[in-house]
């Protein structure tokens, strides 16, 4: 049910989830999370699908907490640009690139410690009335 808690990105109540805590920085809506191998893919590397999650709830997230307004991703787009390393702590970001109407571009990226950026996420989001 909405409102309970148990979104995998966010929720405090999944005890599966990622429990990403957000807040907002300026313009961005910004966490770190050092996630550990039972998030990984490959030999200390972070699944693509993770990686992805936590770019969308970086924008998406961002949307409801400006608003109110629930909203649901259109399109997503991710460029992996490096492997997202487990172990380590990321620096998940998130933020409005444009509006029109109840559509809302959005970007968000990934950054390791020393400023290099593992993966960026494009969306189109909509929100709902």
């Amino acid at each position: 049910a909405e409102g309970d808690g148990y979104c995998f990105g966010c929720g405090p109540n999944n005890p599966y989830g990622l429990h990403l805590d957000f807040r907002e920085e300026g313009e961005r809506f910004v966490t770190k999370k050092t996630l550990t191998r039972e998030y990984q893919s490959y030999g200390g590397t972070v699944h693509g699908g993770i990686v992805s999650t936590m770019l969308d709830e970086a924008m998406g997230g961002y949307l409801y907490e400006i608003s109110g307004k629930r909203s649901v991703t259109a399109r997503m787009d991710v460029r992996y640009r490096h492997p997202t390393p487990v172990g380590e702590e990321l620096t998940i970001a998130g933020w409005i690139d444009s509006k029109k109407g109840k559509f809302v571009k959005m970007k968000a990226e990934i950054a390791l410690p020393d400023g290099t950026i593992t993966a960026e996420g494009t969306a189109t989001i909509a929100v709902m009335e």
